[in-house]
């Protein structure tokens, strides 16, 4: 019974509507998993929880970048003194951690031991991030590419049209032979 109300909560998370032919019988056989719909989870006595991989990528770009400031290294440093001072100039009776300090290089093999995974899995966050930003400077590129090319083509229509358009000096060059001959055709009184 209790494997039933997990397999119904499962599927109420999964957020889809159940199909009858995934209920068990009444006879209390087990459910039967429909063959055309991949299986999602198994249904079993343990369910692993359930997590944000976005929200659990910040956290781990934001310690990441903790573990890269001056910041950690102080306070690294100084919780080392502390330590080591609390296990050397107290007494016996209040010291947790003697000479060889194994406890100490235990902390601190843990706190690597979880540091170097958040380190990677921000730095991949970044090259993803950067990956994106490259993808999308190398389109922006390309349209200005063919927006230059574009421009060029115009800018040469533009003089090649202009190349058969009549300037102002040809136009009154053009005038003042016409005004000669015209003069020259008054003075000469049988041509007209």
């Amino acid at each position: 019974m209790r494997e039933l109300r997990q397999l119904r909560e499962l599927r109420a998370r999964e957020g889809g509507a159940r199909d009858r032919r995934t209920e068990p019988a009444a006879t209390g056989q087990s459910p039967r998993s429909r063959l055309d719909q991949p299986r999602t989870a198994r249904p079993g006595l343990i369910t692993l929880p359930s997590y944000d991989p976005e929200a659990f990528g910040k956290l781990s770009e934001r310690i990441a970048r903790f573990l890269g400031t001056g910041r950690f290294i102080v306070w690294m440093t100084v919780v080392i003194i502390l330590w080591v001072a609390w296990n050397t100039l107290l007494p016996d009776a209040a010291r947790f951690d003697d000479y060889p300090f194994i406890f100490l290089t235990l902390m601190l093999s843990l706190q690597a031991s979880y540091a170097a995974p958040l380190i990677l899995l921000a730095q991949n966050r970044q090259d993803n991030r950067d990956r994106v930003n490259m993808e999308q400077d190398r389109a922006r590129s390309d349209r200005n590419i063919a927006d230059t090319e574009y421009l060029t083509r115009e800018v040469a229509a533009l003089r090649q049209g202009l190349g058969e358009v009549a300037t102002r000096d040809f136009v009154r060059s053009e005038l003042q032979a016409l005004l000669k001959e015209i003069d020259e055709r008054r003075e000469t009184p049988g041509v007209l």
